[in-house]
Formats: C-alpha cells, sequence, structure tokens
C-alpha cells in the first residue's frame, strides 16, 4: 500500500466517525495536552530547584541564595516554554 493509499484510508476512517465522538476526541485530546504542560512545568521548577540546591552546598553558601536564583529562574522558564507551546498551537 502506498503512503498516498494509507492517506486515504485514514482519511476515510476519520469521515465515518459521527459528530459527537470527534468532540470527545477533541474534549480528550485537550486535557492530554494541558496536563502533559503541568507536569513539564513542574519537572522543570523540581530540576531547577535542586540545581539550587545542590550549588548552594558545593559552593557551602551562608544562605540559600543559588537555590532561590535557581527557582525562580526554572519558573520563568518553566512560563516561557508553557506560554510558548499555547500559543503556537499547530
Amino acid at each position: 500500500m502506498s503512503k498516498k493509499q494509507k492517506q486515504q484510508a485514514h482519511n476515510n476512517k476519520d469521515e465515518n466517525k459521527s459528530p459527537e465522538e470527534g468532540k470527545v476526541r477533541e474534549k480528550f485530546d485537550a486535557y492530554l495536552k494541558y496536563s502533559g504542560m503541568a507536569f513539564q512545568m513542574g519537572i522543570i521548577i523540581l530540576v531547577g530547584t535542586y540545581a539550587g540546591k545542590l550549588l548552594d552546598e558545593h559552593f557551602q553558601t551562608e544562605r540559600p541564595y543559588l537555590t532561590v536564583l535557581m527557582a525562580l529562574f526554572s519558573i520563568f522558564a518553566a512560563l516561557y516554554i508553557t506560554l510558548k507551546d499555547l500559543f503556537t498551537d499547530n
């Protein structure tokens, strides 16, 4: 089966779906997209904060300056990445 035939078969499958199935699928896709963004933000913030903690331990700072700095940097980085993904919707 050629690539064009596979694409036509795939398009025909999508046309056979009822409108209700399409709406459910869109809601499910949106849920996956936004929950994935939340996990991505959380992981970025956790990794940044942990890196700051390790840097504070390495440089033996009196107060956790690097932890705070890296936490703030990772929050801004997570927001930037999330907003970029949100507004460049394909």
